[in-house]
């Protein structure tokens, strides 16, 4: 018998489906034909195309020839739903394509009770399946489930429809088969609206959060190359010993900072690649970048030592033809050059060039009214504010600057005069634009307030140390909420973890032969069992590079000094922190320092005991599982983080049977424990949770340390993430409890448990 045209076309169909290669990534998941569905649901990017340009037009060329006119009545059967032969997007002559959806689209009514009239065959068993009748016959030789609906209940639906999407326009249907991923493509362009459900983690990403991913990344590059960088000025200086005899070694170094932004350029990763005027999205007045390689990697300023941003020609297209170019984008005031004055809202600044670059911001040449100082120039004529940002000099912060966005400002006015070092020198006069939030400080160092030079300089204070000189720092407390103002109480402060009685710590374990400091982590017996490199970097009094399953660090018998590298977290405080009465929250926690990415925190102490010997029926929010097992199998929800670490045998192989329960061990803050147990939950966190073995490797009992995730400007409040599930707290009566969450995040799941 001849095949028809259609039957022909859904056996290439077939065809194409079974020979594509199934990724990691989709198989045994519900797939969809629409590419920008699986961008907005799982805020994740679509299988790269593999046609080229040539290969597009030869498809578009043989569905043209295949289905060379779509019917009126093809365009009814698509949007009545309809199974019969040339039904839906395979009637149109389209194939699928899967992506990786998740958990979509909610299920109609209609499909619902399609699904469940059909016939579930060893074929399909436990997979979704959608295929109209003609595909499954010619295909697999079995018929599709039979229809129940009547011909009332079609005409019915039939008209429910064809309410909701009155009219298809020629162009709409054009889109469809052209498989265009712009909006209004698929679907989404024909009138159909995507509902979802269960979405979980499916929620939008919000700009501030985007910032947040995007910095995170370029630090995690940063801290590798950091780490590469102290490695070969380590193998530079050997051999530089072995030539030079008593002479005084000098390694040049290289900047790991430049290294991470091209690695962001390079794997596409810069938030904002592409120029903008005015604000950027999820960056606030106010926001602190810890160094000018941060601009760059979220894309607020293109460029690492230029103090003007600007769009050059290639820019003069589409709705910015009508402007003259170059334009301003950004400035950077950061005291480079002498005859710079900052007042604030009114900012007389200096344009670029003549300047020597080496730091004294001394003046060799004339300016030049080209580039940068063109754009200015341009941005007056134009009325186009530009980015403000201010360099500050801080001395708690690890690069010895930080860089604060003050807001938009417009260029009215510019001016060339003889600079203090006998030069021409272009001066712009910019003034702040009103409606923008206030600034605190007529330098703007500190958008959320001053930082307290002192304890006597603390409004509020309720507690001069918390700890009782336990700590190196004193930890302050602070009661600007209640009437009268209290300090926290019910609990004893302890700096390391008590024992419960019936916890049995095993003996310590032989630890490395490095004398005084760990160097080399080919022969470092602790660094082998962290996949034979040191976790840590010197910079800034030690960094974790990553977040890992466990890091192994250097214990009691280990041969190597309390200065060791790989002793980081056993260091105690470094920064000064201060415990502060939150509206909502109860107690929390902040900085008055600058604490860069990957710095350690503070370890979570309490009273070390078994789970099972915790008194549910007292209500203690202070309770830590040690879950360290369960992470590393990626259980019940949590972030599978493994990479490479050796567990030893005697860490793990017995313990297996504990990984299915709940975690054997906990740390009970609730009547003692240190400033950790004032931390509060985020649902958008600046710190991490690490779990840490030295004295011995049972990861039942590993340590608790907290690190920061971000690098965190002074007085954020510092937070991390509870990881409750939720509805997985069960009361005394059965019943699932409750707890609001008061994070504030962008992205808040609005319930902490």
């Amino acid at each position: 018998m001849t095949k028809t045209i259609l039957e022909q076309q859904m056996e290439k169909v077939e065809v194409e489906e079974s020979g594509s290669r199934r990724s990691e990534r989709t198989k045994g998941r519900k797939v969809c034909y629409n590419i920008k569905v699986a961008m907005l649901t799982r805020g994740e990017m679509s299988p790269k195309r593999k046609r080229t340009k040539h290969q597009h037009s030869k498809q578009s060329n043989s569905i043209s020839a295949v289905v060379p006119a779509i019917s009126e009545g093809m365009v009814k059967s698509f949007l009545e739903g309809t199974t019969e032969e040339g039904g839906g997007l395979v009637g149109l002559g389209f194939p699928l394509e899967e992506v990786d959806t998740g958990n979509l689209v909610e299920k109609s009514d209609n499909l619902k009770t399609k699904e469940r009239s059909r016939r579930s065959s060893e074929r399909t068993k436990g997979r979704k399946v959608c295929y109209n009748d003609k595909v499954a016959r010619s295909t697999h030789g079995e018929m599709s489930p039979k229809k129940k609906r009547t011909d009332q209940q079609h005409s019915k639906q039939l008209n429910s429809i064809s309410a909701a999407v009155p009219a298809v326009s020629e162009e709409m249907v054009k889109s469809l088969l052209e498989g265009s991923t712009e909006e209004g493509g698929g679907l989404i362009g024909l009138g159909f609206q995507l509902e979802e459900v269960d979405t979980g983690n499916l929620v939008e990403k919000s700009d501030h959060l985007k910032v947040k991913e995007t910095l995170r990344a370029f630090n995690s590059y940063y801290l590798h190359f950091i780490q590469e960088e102290e490695k070969r000025c380590k193998k530079v200086e050997e051999e530089a010993k072995k030539k030079a005899k008593g002479e005084i070694i000098k390694i040049p170094h290289k900047r790991p900072d430049l290294k991470a932004i091209s690695k962001m350029q390079m794997t596409g990763r810069v938030l904002y690649p592409e120029k903008q005027f005015g604000a950027i999205p999820g960056v606030d007045v106010g926001h602190q970048f810890f160094s000018r390689a941060e601009m760059v990697a979220v894309g607020f300023h293109s460029h690492w030592l230029n103090g003007i941003d600007f769009m050059g020609q290639k820019y003069c297209k589409g709705k910015l033809s009508k402007y003259a170019f170059p334009l301003a984008v950004a400035i950077v005031m950061s005291g480079q050059y002498e005859d710079d004055l900052d007042n604030s809202e009114d900012v007389i600044y200096t344009g670029q060039g003549g300047n020597n670059l080496l730091g004294d911001k001394k003046q060799v040449e004339d300016q030049k009214m080209l580039r940068g100082n063109l754009a200015l120039k341009n941005n007056m004529l134009e009325g186009l504010p530009v980015r403000v940002i201010r360099g500050h000099c801080s001395k708690s912060s690890y690069v010895g600057k930080v860089y604060t966005y003050d807001g938009l400002y417009n260029v009215v006015n510019y001016w060339a005069e003889k600079g203090v070092s006998g030069f021409t020198v272009f001066k712009f006069r910019l003034k702040r634009l009103e409606g923008q939030p206030e600034l605190t400080t007529t330098q703007v160092q500190f958008i959320r307030g001053r930082v307290p030079d002192t304890i006597a300089d603390v409004r509020g204070l309720v507690c001069d140390d918390i700890s009782g000189g336990q700590e190196n720092i004193p930890i302050p407390a602070t009661n600007l909420v209640d009437d009268p103002p209290v300090p926290p109480t019910g609990f004893k402060y302890c700096k390391s973890v008590k024992i419960s009685d019936n916890v049995k710590i095993p003996a310590a374990t032989v630890g490395c032969g490095c004398e005084g400091s760990c160097v080399d982590p080919r022969i470092c017996a602790c660094a082998r069992l962290n996949g034979s490199d040191f976790p840590y970097v010197h910079r800034d009094g030690g960094r974790l590079v990553e977040a890992k399953a466990v890091v192994f660090e250097c214990g009691p018998k280990c041969a190597c000094g309390s200065t060791c590298v790989n002793r980081t977290s056993q260091k105690g405080l470094r920064y000064r922190f201060e415990v502060f009465r939150t509206p909502k929250k109860g107690w929390g926690v902040r900085s008055w320092d600058y604490i860069p990415s990957g710095a350690p925190i503070c370890e979570y102490t309490g009273i070390l005991k078994h789970s099972d010997d915790v008194d549910s029926a007292l209500e203690n929010n202070f309770i830590f599982d040690i879950d360290c097992l369960q992470t590393m199998k990626g259980l019940d929800g949590r972030e599978m983080r493994l990479r490479d670490v050796s567990v030893p045998s005697e860490g793990v192989l017995e313990k297996e049977k504990a990984v299915a329960g709940t975690p054997e061990f906990c740390i009970d803050a609730g009547s003692t424990g240190n400033i950790a147990r004032f931390i509060n939950h985020s649902c958008e966190p600046n710190l991490f949770v690490q779990c840490i073995l030295s004295s011995h490797h049972d990861i039942r009992l590993a340590r608790v340390m907290l690190f920061a995730a971000d690098n965190i400007p002074p007085l954020q409040e510092l937070t991390y993430d509870y990881g409750y599930a939720l509805d997985s707290v069960i009361g005394q009566d059965g019943k699932v409890k409750r707890m609001a969450c008061y994070c504030g995040a962008a992205g808040c799941r609005k319930r902490l448990f």
